[in-house]
This record gives structure tokens, C-alpha cells and sequence, in this order.
């Protein structure tokens, strides 16, 4: 892989540990601006309503700009947020900050992405997702239990100011590795590459990722709560368990990338149904804690290894839009990122406990297995009809 693949994941890093980080800090957001827990929790659904609108947005805007010059653009952005959100008393700024946040974000993982493919053939496409991707199971392994530890420590802003200190790295990575130059000039038009949006099997990829990342961030949001109310582990437990989904989140992502080169198909049949199974377990041993925790590890292997599957199908499937195909999977994959934090945070507002997530999770999997195996044997048949339609022209 090249090693600007690497460099760009440092920047992926800094910008998914700001993502993913409010599972381990929800219930401080809450006590300090004196929200409910669902409310703090909706943060999480801002930021990826940023990133669905922000993805194909952004990546349109940056058709007009060389790609490190729209690289460094929205890391500036997404440095200046930060420092706003870690020094403001107001919820409703903490939420703006979010969003504007997760629009930067959204444009640079559009970007970068498109960048990671095009360096390499098209038999490596899964894997340099799988690089790409590494700077967010990384952000999971480290940046998230680390921000969890910080709140515990010195309150939930040392966590913003944080991720607001890890974003110069990330500027100079990005200045000294991608090449300058002016904008790709050689390029579908932006009304050719939205067309590419009327393939069935990119828009059944599409909405089987929004699935898959639904139950993951449905989990991942409350993991907190579960932890310490149902599982019985104290609060100090909290960096842990979110070290465990993220050291089998980047597991998940180095196997996942491989096998989406030579067996996709393997990866996503097997490997959803072991998501749903898993999820089920989980919500009904969550108050066991060696049970826990052992299924934490796996949920997070499984939940990324299946998404970043997806991921590099989708990108496969839209080859006609070079350019919004990043956008098109980032906006997917957080229609459930916003999702599941929605639904999880409803179930329990309804009184259902902090099981309910876990139950929802393995239902929106459980849709997704449901809903792939009709769509696939259509998409099957269609293709045969076309290829005899087409010898018998």
C-alpha cells in the first residue's frame, strides 16, 4: 500500500475519535448541561446528519479543487469547531458545532477515500479502504477509551480539546503526502456520476451499509450506560469496554479488507449473520460481565469487518462516479450512524432499559440478511436477463 494511504489515516484518526468519542462521554454532557441522557446521545445523531448531508455536498464542492487543497480546507474547519465546542456553555452551539463538524469531516473522508482508490488497482480497492479505514478502528482502540479517560479526569471539554490538538498532525500529514495540483479535469459530469444512483446493486449496498452502521452506532452510543447499569461494572470499566469494540474493530477492518478483494459475498452473508446472532446474545448476557465483554471484542471485529465490506463494494459499484462515490458510502454509512443513536436513545426514553439498544441492533441486521437475499437473486436475474439480451442482439 502507499504510504500516503497511512498518512491520510492519521487525519481519518483524529476526525473518527471526534465522532465516536461521546459514547464514553454522554452521561458527563448530560450531568453538565443539565440535558437527559437521550439528549446528549442525540449529539451523536447530529454529527452523522452532518455527515449524510455533508458527504455528497462536500465531495460536489470539491470537484472544483485539487484534492489536497480540499483536504486541508476541511481539516482547518474541522480544527476551528473544536475549539468552539470545547470552551461553549450552550447545548444548542455544542449541537451547530457538531453538525459543521461533521459536514468537514464528511467532505474529507469523501475526498480521501476517492484519493485511497484511485492509488491503487482495482484489485486492492478493499484493501486500501481497509487502510484508510484503520484511522477510524485506531480512533476506537485508542482515541475513544482515551477521550473516555480524559472526561473522567478532567470533564468532557479535555476530550475536545484533545481531538482539537490532534488535528495539526493531521494538517502537516496531509500538506507533505498528497500531491498538489489542480483539479481533476477529466471527469463525468456531476448530473452523469448522480446517475450512477439508479443501479439497483449500488443502491442495495448503500442501504445495507445504513443498516449495518445503524445497529453498530445503536450499541456504541449507550455502551456506557450498559456497562455500568446492566453489566454491574463500575465507570472506571468504561475505557475498557470501549478499548475492546475498538481493538475488534480494527480487527474486523484488516480481515474485512482482505476478504472483500477475493470473497465478498462470504463476508457479508457469513459475517451478518453472526452480527445479528451476536447482537441477541449480547442483550440477553449484557448482565454477565466475562460474557460482556468477550462479546463487546467480537461485535466490534464483526460490525466493522462487515462494514468496511460494504464500504469497498459500494465503492466498486459507483466506478462511474469517481468523484461522489466517497460521498455516496460516507452519506450511506451515516444515514445509520444517525439512525442508531436516534433508536437507541427512543427505546430507552420509552422505558425499555439499557438492553434495548442491544435488541435494536439485531433487529436492524436482522432487516438488512432479510432484505439482501430477495434483492440479490433479483439483481441476479436482471443481469442474466441483460447478458442473453444481449447475445441475442
Amino acid at each position: 500500500m502507499p504510504f500516503t494511504l497511512f498518512l491520510l489515516g492519521v487525519a481519518v484518526f483524529a476526525q473518527g475519535t471526534s465522532e465516536f468519542m461521546l459514547s464514553g462521554l454522554v452521561p458527563d454532557i448530560a450531568r453538565d448541561l443539565g440535558i437527559s441522557v437521550p439528549s446528549a446521545g442525540a449529539l451523536t445523531s447530529a454529527f452523522a446528519l452532518g455527515m449524510v448531508a455533508g458527504a455528497p455536498l462536500m465531495a460536489g464542492l470539491a470537484r472544483r479543487w485539487s484534492r489536497r487543497g480540499a483536504l486541508l480546507g476541511f481539516l482547518a474547519v474541522f480544527l476551528g469547531v473544536h475549539v468552539v465546542g470545547a470552551v461553549t456553555d450552550s447545548f444548542t452551539v455544542l449541537v451547530a458545532t457538531r453538525v459543521v463538524g461533521a459536514l468537514a469531516n464528511a467532505g474529507f473522508l469523501a475526498v480521501a477515500l476517492v484519493t485511497a482508490v484511485g492509488m491503487v488497482g482495482p484489485e486492492a480497492r478493499g484493501r486500501a479502504t481497509s487502510t484508510l479505514l484503520g484511522g477510524v478502528t485506531l480512533a476506537c482502540v485508542v482515541g475513544v477509551p482515551a477521550g473516555a479517560l480524559l472526561g473522567q479526569l478532567w470533564g468532557w471539554r479535555a476530550a475536545f480539546w484533545a481531538v482539537a490538538l490532534l488535528s495539526p498532525p493531521a494538517v502537516v500529514a496531509v500538506a507533505r503526502s498528497v500531491p498538489p495540483g489542480a483539479a481533476d479535469s477529466e471527469r463525468p459530469s456531476l448530473r452523469a456520476e448522480l446517475r450512477s444512483l439508479r443501479n439497483p446493486r449500488l443502491r442495495l449496498t448503500l442501504l445495507l451499509g445504513a443498516l449495518v452502521n445503524g445497529a453498530t452506532f445503536c450499541t456504541f452510543t449507550y455502551l456506557a450506560p450498559l456497562v455500568t447499569q446492566v453489566t454491574g461494572l463500575g465507570s472506571g470499566w468504561v475505557p475498557v469496554v470501549l478499548a475492546l469494540f475498538g481493538a475488534g474493530s480494527f480487527v474486523g477492518v484488516a480481515v474485512g479488507g482482505r476478504l472483500a478483494d477475493r470473497r465478498p459475498g462470504a463476508v457479508l452473508a457469513g459475517g451478518g449473520g453472526a452480527l445479528c446472532l451476536g447482537w441477541a446474545v449480547l442483550a440477553l448476557g449484557a448482565g454477565t460481565p466475562a460474557l460482556a465483554l468477550g462479546l463487546v471484542l467480537v461485535q466490534g471485529a464483526l460490525s466493522f469487518g462487515v462494514g468496511s465490506t460494504l464500504i469497498s463494494q459500494a465503492l466498486r459499484t459507483a466506478s462511474d462516479a469517481p468523484t461522489l462515490s466517497g460521498g455516496f458510502a460516507t452519506a450511506a454509512f451515516n444515514v445509520g450512524a444517525a439512525l442508531g443513536p436516534w433508536l437507541g436513545g427512543t427505546v430507552i426514553g420509552a422505558g425499555l432499559g439499557y438492553r434495548s439498544p442491544v435488541w435494536a441492533s439485531a433487529t436492524l441486521v436482522a432487516v438488512a440478511l432479510l432484505t439482501a437475499g430477495p434483492a440479490a437473486r433479483r439483481n441476479r436475474r436482471a443481469a442474466r436477463y441483460r447478458t442473453r439480451a444481449s447475445s441475442s442482439a
